[in-house]
């Protein structure tokens, strides 16, 4: 699976923590986004980058990670085709890709440790999307982007 991944300062330490989780894995070709160090940076410079690869279907998946991933959701759910999710848990990784088909997943580099980050992004990755009831949902969410909101 390709995956893109971004941070801000706030989130460095845990983005290089899943990069090297995901070579663990195997099977991964992931695309680092940035940023490349803990000096101050603002977050939607590397939200965008994610959430612009993943709605151009350049990857399969990305992974956002800021402070508390509060601003990196605001970013990567203005892109049409994005469903990111702000997990902080086991239980909210999985039902992000059972019942919501979601593509990003955001985490806080604040909030979330990292073997508990690793164990969420292996669930995220492993779990399937449901479908049926779920789909005719998506599509409802997905035909609000489209609409000219003045």
């Amino acid at each position: 699976m390709k995956i893109a991944i971004g941070s801000d300062h706030a989130g460095f330490e845990l983005k290089e923590e899943i990069k090297t989780y995901l070579k663990e894995l195997g099977g991964h070709e992931v695309i680092d986004h940035g940023t490349y160090d803990t000096r101050s940076v603002d977050y939607p410079d590397f939200g965008i980058k994610v959430a612009r690869s993943v709605a151009k279907k350049e990857v399969d998946r990305g992974i956002l990670i800021c402070g508390t991933g509060i601003g990196m959701s605001i970013v990567a759910g203005r892109f049409k085709g994005v469903r990111a999710a702000l997990c902080q848990d086991l239980y909210t990784a999985r039902m992000s890709r059972e019942h919501n088909d979601a593509n990003i997943l955001i985490m806080g580099g604040r909030v979330v440790g990292k073997g508990l980050a690793r164990e969420m992004v292996k669930i995220w990755l492993s779990t399937e999307f449901e479908g049926g009831r779920h789909s005719k949902r998506l599509e409802k969410i997905e035909k609000l982007m489209e609409e000219n909101i003045d």
